[in-house]
């Protein structure tokens, strides 16, 4: 799912397995696509993981620099 979605210009995906990696997807990749193995992960784990993606902030700063060299790939080079 995550390899599909970031072929779609200005999307940054990945597939997050615990609150752990969702919180650092979105605080040093600024990831706007969540995705989930949903039959590796039950349902309140599910919600916690959400939860943390949606409630955690992109940190700026030097990862702003990384996310830029990913944005720049794009055929049209363009921020998502």
């Amino acid at each position: 799912m995550a390899i599909a979605a970031n072929k779609v210009p200005g999307i940054r995906a990945a597939t997050c397995h615990d609150e752990v990696t969702a919180e650092m997807s979105r605080r040093h990749n600024d990831l706007n696509v969540l995705c989930l193995a949903a039959e590796m992960i039950g349902t309140e784990e599910q919600d916690k993981i959400v939860r943390t993606w949606l409630d955690t902030a992109f940190e700026g700063g030097r990862h702003a620099r990384r996310v830029a060299k990913i944005s720049a790939l794009e055929p049209c080079g363009k921020q998502g």
